[in-house]
């Protein structure tokens, strides 16, 4: 959790030396962020196993940001972000959350209007000011106020990607205490939702005598509530505690008997409306059903496990993600629940981006990445020419990168490597539909995939019509994030989805579950229609670097919470089959 907290203050490092136009840095410091928030060891336990040389072994981190990392871990501070912090005395992540406000345009809001946080921005704009900016407008102030409204729904809530990394090394703190039997994360979490309010843990100890018992919960509680970044402690009891982290999230620790454990796991885990179908089920059957157990009259009959009160019900146990009261308590009824599909089902990753354009990493560093995955193919899809921020890519440079990749491929069947790299691009849908790359240039790529990244206000008729026309080009086989969401940030452009499944239907066009944190789109009830329509999907991570493949477990847990079974996910299939489908017409 430390690592959460040394990559955002490199994030806003970055931003301030963004704002003073310093070059370069920005860009290591994003790094260096990324690599330590993706690190699986907290690096406190790094620094102290292996000291300055291991930390400087880190990807992305050299010897000047080392020091700063040190010096973190030594002094809970950054010097160099505090003097930041003094000279500009913005909320930046709250500021460039808003759509349209990136570190520099932060800065000149400041500097022009003193606008320090939300509540500066929505007035400025509400009262006209920032329209008479230069490169500013009535249009900006009203995208500005729209993009305000929408942070406001989504408060206090944080992405999957975020929170669930930082509750599982909670989850491994606790489950190394000598006498602690079980761990479980619960709640939303559990169920893999897409954003999170807070978190919820369940622990049970191991068997020992009343009198230890009550001591060995009060030494749990202590640890728990002493974690380095427990910020306030809400609530400490013998059963449960309550604590605010210093990222702003709460955690709540419940210890419940083992033969309640099953009961207090289902219930906490929820939903709220699946619990209720289950005890009026439950009630139906002439059963008591709440957290401590299932009950008939005072005797428990069920509690241990989530599988036995299930089984007592008659009930098929339905997977976390899709206890939504959606249908799973009738499926499980029927024992016709869906066989969902697991992160150990995916073959491959079709949506990466190399150091060619959006990437940081060479195709050969994000194909040995792959390799270790236990992927059989990795798909290589830089942004092409119209997305110029991203340097996209001409026909000329896609033509040499082909060169590139057919070489890599050599190179790993002469190591005797059977894995295979195959050539994509993620073109732009222009307004009128049409992309931005000539059709010959596209007949050479082994696969198309192609995404709106420009205008995206759009009517929902015009929109629609737009995807649709790119579905019908021969050569696409891929929608990338389908509606164009980014989580806490921007809704979904205007679509109509019916439409849009029956001709991805029709035109033999998968369509994308991205799994970059800020998107998970589409989302799971887009998904579980998808399905219905008989539309095939594709799991990718959007990988701007070789750290982003690990992303892909977000996709899963979104096509799971969809219904999702492998069957319906083309990256899961073989190869031969995959390569198949992209020649289809």
């Amino acid at each position: 959790m430390v690592n959460e907290e040394i990559s955002k203050i490199f994030t806003r490092i970055a931003c301030f030396l963004e704002m003073e136009r310093v070059p370069f840095k920005p860009v290591a410091y994003r790094k260096a962020a990324l690599s330590i928030r993706m690190l699986e060891e907290d690096i406190a336990d790094i620094y102290k196993k292996g000291g300055r040389e291991a930390i400087e072994k880190l990807p992305g981190v050299g010897e000047s940001i080392s020091e700063k990392i040190i010096e973190f871990l030594k002094t809970g501070k950054v010097k160099l972000y505090e003097r930041y912090r003094k000279k500009y005395p913005i909320d930046i992540d709250a500021l460039v959350s808003v759509e349209g406000i990136g570190c520099k345009t932060a800065k000149r809001l400041y500097d022009c209007l003193k606008i320090r946080n939300l509540i500066d921005l929505e007035k400025a704009a509400r009262a006209g000011k920032i329209r008479k900016l230069i490169d500013f407008g009535a249009k900006s102030e009203k995208n500005i106020l729209q993009s305000i409204k929408f942070a406001k729904k989504r408060k206090d809530k944080f992405l999957l990607g975020e929170i669930l990394p930082q509750a599982e090394e909670i989850k491994k703190r606790l489950s190394v205490l000598k006498t602690v039997a079980k761990v479980d994360i619960c709640g939303s979490l559990r169920r893999m939702k897409e954003v999170i309010g807070d978190v919820d843990i369940l622990l049970c100890l191991k068997e020992m005598p009343l009198k230890q018992r009550s001591r060995e919960a009060r030494k749990v509680m202590d640890v728990f509530c002493s974690l380095p970044e427990v910020s306030k402690v809400w609530e400490k009891g013998k059963t449960k505690s309550s604590v605010r982290m210093r990222q702003g999230f709460d955690v709540d620790l419940r210890i419940v008997p083992a033969s309640s454990y099953g009961a207090a796991l289902q219930y906490f885990t929820g939903s709220r409306e699946h619990n209720i179908r289950l005890r009026r089920l439950a009630a139906e059957k002439g059963f008591k059903l709440n957290e401590y157990g299932l009950f008939k009259k005072i005797k428990a009959i069920a509690g241990e496990t989530e599988e036995g009160i299930y089984r007592k019900l008659s009930l098929a146990c339905p997977p976390p993600e899709i206890r939504e009261n959606k249908g799973e308590i009738e499926a499980a009824l029927q024992k016709n629940l869906p066989k969902l599909i697991e992160l150990a089902d995916i073959k491959g990753d079709l949506h990466c981006h190399s150091n060619w354009n959006g990437g940081e990493d060479s195709i050969e560093e994000m194909a040995r990445t792959a390799i270790a995955l236990g992927y059989d193919y990795l798909g290589i899809s830089d942004h092409t020419k119209f997305l110029k921020i991203e340097n996209g890519l001409d026909e000329k440079q896609l033509k040499t990168q082909a060169k590139e990749i057919e070489s890599l491929n050599y190179k790993f069947e002469k190591q005797n490597i059977k894995f295979r790299v195959i050539h994509g691009a993620e073109t732009n849908i222009l307004n009128n539909g049409s992309l931005d790359i000539s059709e010959r240039c596209l007949s050479g790529l082994d696969y198309v995939i192609a995404g709106v990244h420009s205008n995206l206000k759009m009517s929902k008729q015009k929109m629609t019509e737009r995807i649709i026309k790119a579905m019908k080009n021969p050569y696409v086989k891929i929608i990338s994030h389908p509606t164009g969401r980014l989580l806490n940030k921007r809704a979904a452009y205007l679509l109509d989805m019916g439409k849009l499944f029956r001709a991805a239907k029709e035109t033999k066009t998968a369509l994308e579950i991205n799994s970059f944190p800020q998107r998970l789109d589409l989302n799971g009830g887009n998904i579980r229609e998808a399905i219905k329509a008989g539309v095939k999907l594709a799991i990718n991570s959007d990988a701007h670097c070789r750290l982003h493949l690990s992303f892909m477990r977000y996709g899963v847990a979104t096509a799971r919470r969809g219904w999702s079974a492998k069957e319906n996910i083309i990256n899961s299939w073989s190869l031969p089959k995959l390569l198949k489908f992209f020649k289809e017409q």
